[in-house]
């Protein structure tokens, strides 16, 4: 771990360009203007971020390397789940499926094991049952920079939490898990379109032979 020695401490956001809905949100110059202390910077390559104090990695989808870990000061994830319990991929999504309307978002210490790190602080996200996918990913992301600016206030002084319970993890969603049940009512089934993106997947269904997409916005 890269111990600072001296000068405004160095900041990176790394994001992924495969998974780049977050970067609409993360306005590096603003945050910089708040916090004047640091020495921010933007990066989608892992190989260049390295020396760094803290490293936010954001919305990243592929392993990094033990070595990124080790050639930086503290690294840090977004996971939004009450830890240990919902590790694992799209927890928004799987969550609000599950009928949940409160998501426990918990800023955590990266670490090889994915998702196993102790917790610096907690968030919360709170719909009301209503939101689409864009709204849904607007207080995802509003919850994940509440979290970078508790880190940027309190750091270095911080405390790290075990987790502790019961680990359960929710697998990779994928196209298929779109598909709605032309036999069951949109009613019901309201919380999948809320959660399925218009232009990447979309919800859809097959209807004597044929598969339709269906599409949602608010009138």
């Amino acid at each position: 771990m890269k111990v600072d020695k001296g000068g405004p401490l160095k900041v990176t956001f790394l994001l992924d360009k495969s998974n780049n809905w977050l970067v609409d949100f993360i306005n590096v110059d603003e945050i910089a203007t708040r916090f004047p202390e640091y020495d921010f910077s933007q990066s989608y390559t892992p190989i260049d971020v390295k020396d760094q104090d803290l490293v936010f990695i954001l919305g990243y989808t592929k392993i990094l390397k033990p070595e990124f870990l080790t050639a930086n000061g503290l690294c840090l994830v977004v996971h939004e789940s009450d830890l240990p319990k919902g590790k694992g991929f799209s927890p928004v999504q799987w969550q609000i499926l599950e009928g949940k309307n409160r998501i426990t978002t918990c800023l955590i210490e990266a670490k090889e094991k994915v998702d196993s790190g102790p917790i610096l602080f907690r968030d919360s996200i709170e719909f009301d049952g209503t939101e689409l996918y864009a709204e849904i990913r607007q207080e995802q992301a509003s919850s994940t920079i509440r979290l970078i600016t508790k880190l940027l206030k309190h750091y270095p002084d911080i405390e790290r939490q075990s987790q502790s319970g019961l680990s359960t993890s929710y697998p990779r969603r994928r196209a298929d898990d779109s598909e709605l049940d032309p036999d069951k009512t949109l009613a019901a089934q309201f919380d999948l379109l809320r959660v399925c993106n218009n232009t990447s997947w979309p919800a859809f269904f097959w209807h004597r032979g044929k598969k339709y997409l269906l599409k949602i916005e608010e009138a």
